[in-house]
């Protein structure tokens, strides 16, 4: 498999780390893309050395990073000669964060690096996926978005660029679920641009998995106590991982495009109703995710949104 490529954003922890060792260990030409090179690079060792696959590559990549974007995928471009599978993995959740941080371009962190990031890298790379004889993109969502089957849930397009910092409290859990429901909404959508050059790409929700110690030390004192309960039995992240790879080679998935996975690999579809003990089945179950998704209104919002900040 050394002449399959894959290029997996932060790949030196978590889930991205066990993606990364997966991929390698199968005998993938692995790329990680990573924005802490001094971190990513004592990980690259570590893979290498555990599968002894020396094809492990680390190039530099800030994903809320416009600049950054471009620059990865023009080294890209002049070192591989196409690109196999896409996984856009990493994400920005700060646990604790009170305040609004911004990314080079002036946009809202989590929407840059979670939603906007994800986009034009996808977009920058699609050329060369289109070279690929079995071209698959896999985006991280969340089971966060379930949030969205409260009516009164809205991502808050007024404020991607935190236009609302001194009037609006900030909360990095809401960014972040408003931030993975606009990474599904745009999986949707691409999925149906990209069909005609060949290329898949779907959502995966991410359920539960262990912690580290790093993250739990950031939440507050409730919160904490929780992660730690729930630590005892959430799966590793190489279970997740396991997902990664399944999805992007199995056969099974080789012709399907546009769809949510949950962390069974079974399809996640639209809701039917949102009331009543439907919706409790909703909000408990893994098979529905909120019509938000799907209403077109919000499709192209997003979608006009993310082609014009990307394209200044």
């Amino acid at each position: 498999m050394n002449d399959k490529i894959v290029i997996i954003t932060g790949a030196n922890s978590g889930i991205g780390k066990a993606a990364a060792l997966k991929f390698a260990t199968e005998g993938y030409r692995v790329i990680m893309a990573c924005r802490n090179m001094e971190n990513s690079a004592a990980v690259q060792k570590e893979i290498i050395n555990t599968t002894k696959n020396t094809h492990v590559d680390l190039l530099k990549l800030d994903i809320s990073s416009f600049d950054s974007i471009r620059t990865f995928c023009a080294t890209f471009k002049d070192t591989y000669p196409r690109l196999d599978i896409l996984i856009n993995n990493a994400a920005y959740l700060n646990h604790g964060e009170k305040e609004y941080k911004l990314s080079p371009e002036h946009i809202e962190l989590s929407f840059a690096t979670n939603t906007f990031g994800p986009f034009l890298l996808t977009r920058l790379l699609a050329d060369h996926l289109a070279k690929s004889q079995d071209p698959r993109v896999l985006n991280a969502c969340t089971t966060n978005i379930k949030n969205f089957f409260n009516p009164n849930r809205k991502i808050e397009f007024d404020n991607l660029r935190g236009e609302m910092r001194g009037t609006r409290s900030y909360s990095v859990y809401k960014m972040y679920g408003d931030s993975k429901m606009a990474l599904l909404m745009l999986t949707i959508k691409m999925a149906e641009e990209l069909k005609s050059q060949g290329i898949k790409v779907n959502a995966l929700q991410i359920n539960r998995v262990k912690l580290s110690k790093e993250t739990i030390h950031k939440m507050k004192s409730y919160w904490r106590i929780l992660a730690w309960t729930q630590n005892l039995t959430n799966p590793l992240p190489s279970g997740m991982a396991d997902n990664y790879f399944h999805i992007c080679t199995s056969e099974e998935f080789k012709n399907v495009t546009g769809q949510l996975i949950n962390h069974k690999r079974e399809f996640v579809e639209p809701s039917t109703s949102e009331k009543g003990f439907t919706q409790v089945k909703n909000i408990l179950g893994s098979s529905r995710y909120p019509r938000y998704a799907t209403n077109p209104q919000n499709v192209e919002q997003i979608w006009s949104l993310s082609t014009t900040l990307t394209e200044e």
